[in-house]
């Protein structure tokens, strides 16, 4: 642990020095405490981390006492759809009265309803909205969103908004993953899903590419949505420009998305509540995080949880995010999420906040610099006001934030 990033004689350099608390680092996935820990921190990195009565000699321009608490490493939503225009509260009554999800769509309502939103929604107006949804996830100990386009399908609309996405990095204390999610539903000028997939192989990802909005591709592999061969081309096209790829699949039905998936690496497949045992070896072969959206399981009042005791036997890596969206998860706090991971999946709570950090940021490619605190990662970490760190998935709710520091400064 207390290996020095470019130490040499004389007393370690710090920005700044942060002490007084316990430390949970997250290391390989457990909770792996240092009790009476002290960080310290030089350009946005952390470059030592210990026990504090063996900190060296040191000279830091500013000194931070805990006075008690937890320390984690700041959580990651590693899957939302932050960006969008109106909201579907409607369909969410609809489903109480007996609606299905499949129904609604077919009445025009689900994605498309919020596509017809989002295509008619300003930049600034869909900017305005989503630092709101944005902002609480902020105050809920939230250093890293991934955020999904997927409401605009069409160039235009797309680029919109992974525009935006990169605008609330710019404005808001946090980092942002972009990912483009083109591949969401059909849009209404399409009659048919082959023609929609050439469109988007040709026209919109070789466009998105170029511009550098996206740091990933995305797909829903569904029977209302796409097919595993149709994913499979739009994939081959992400690759081949550079893009790693993640999946919506097997949420509803088993499509076998999951696996096709896996044979391209991806980052993540998420939903999965109807994967097979063939499934779960293929994201262990390929090292495919397993995303976990109780949010939307919850929402929809689904019965068929993920085979959580698969994914323990072949040790694939398991994320919980929020899902935040307006009509399957319009969910806020990534713990409450965690929360539900271990009510409704039974995980464990130290399942869930590896879940929440350095699995989140495997499935966002960034586990090298994110997710656990280490020497020489990325000084992104959350004092909890709390005793123990599974409280944070045992309060429904709260205010458990004590201090949130992005990149080694204090943010809240």
């Amino acid at each position: 642990m207390t290996h020095v990033v470019g130490h040499t004689d004389g007393p370690l350099m710090l920005d700044s020095l942060w002490y007084g608390a316990h430390v949970a680092t997250m290391q390989d996935g457990h909770y792996s405490v240092i009790e009476n820990a002290a960080i310290g921190v030089r350009d946005g990195r952390i470059v030592w981390l210990d026990d504090m009565t063996k900190l060296p000699p040191y000279e830091a321009q500013q000194e931070q006492d805990f006075a008690g608490g937890w320390v984690t490493p700041g959580l990651i939503d590693c899957h939302t759809h932050l960006v969008f225009g109106g909201n579907r509260a409607g369909e969410f009554e609809q489903r109480l009265n007996g609606v299905s999800y499949q129904d609604i769509a077919k009445q025009g309502g689900g994605i498309a309803a919020s596509v017809k939103a989002t295509r008619e929604a300003s930049e600034a107006s869909l900017l305005s909205s989503a630092k709101r949804r944005l902002s609480s996830l902020i105050q809920d100990g939230v250093t890293t969103v991934e955020i999904k386009s997927g409401y605009g399908l069409s160039l235009q609309s797309e680029l919109k908004m992974l525009r935006v996405a990169g605008q609330l990095e710019e404005q808001l204390p946090i980092q942002v993953k972009r990912t483009c999610l083109a591949a969401h539903a059909m849009p209404s000028e399409f009659a048919d899903k082959d023609a929609y997939i050439d469109y988007l192989c040709e026209e919109v990802l070789p466009q998105i590419a170029d511009l550098g909005l996206a740091d990933a591709v995305d797909a829903f592999c569904e029977g209302i949505a796409f097919s595993t061969e149709q994913v499979a081309r739009y994939f081959e096209k992400a690759n081949a420009l550079g893009l790693p790829v993640k999946i919506h699949a097997e949420q509803l039905t088993s499509q076998g998305g999951t696996r096709m998936a896996a044979s391209f690496q991806a980052l993540s497949a998420d939903h999965i509540e109807f994967i097979e045992e063939a499934d779960v070896q293929a994201m262990a072969e390929s090292g495919t995080v397993a995303v976990l959206l109780p949010g939307a399981f919850f929402t929809l009042k689904e019965t068929q949880k993920p085979p959580i005791a698969w994914l323990r036997q072949y040790q694939v890596p398991m994320a919980i995010a929020t899902d935040a969206n307006p009509g399957t998860s319009p969910a806020l706090s990534l713990r409450l999420m965690m929360n539900m991971a271990c009510t409704l999946f039974a995980l464990t709570p130290e399942e869930a906040l590896a879940g929440a950090t350095i699995h989140a940021a495997k499935a966002l490619g960034i586990e090298e610099t994110h997710g656990s605190l280490a020497v020489g990662k990325a000084a992104d970490f959350v004092c909890w006001d709390v005793e123990s760190p599974g409280e944070l998935c045992y309060w429904l709710g709260g205010q458990l934030l004590k201090q949130r520091i992005q990149q080694g400064k204090l943010t809240s």
